[in-house]
């Protein structure tokens, strides 16, 4: 029979804790942006059809 070394798990904890951290990171990301979307008409007193400029819209564009 062979010695057999002990198996080092440091690396494999290593990949798993980026792995984790990572996921972890896109969730706050995603959560905080859903948070702050909010919807205002530019202007409420008239009834218009079609395409309305609101405010998550407007950030969208600011990321442009």
């Amino acid at each position: 029979m062979k010695n057999q070394k002990p198996v080092d798990t440091g690396r494999r904890n290593l990949l798993k804790g980026v792995a984790t951290a990572t996921v972890a990171g896109a969730v706050v990301a995603g959560t905080t942006k859903v948070a702050t979307a909010s919807e205002t008409l530019v202007s409420s007193d008239e009834k218009k059809t079609g395409y309305r400029e609101t405010q998550h819209i407007r950030d969208y564009y600011d990321t442009l």
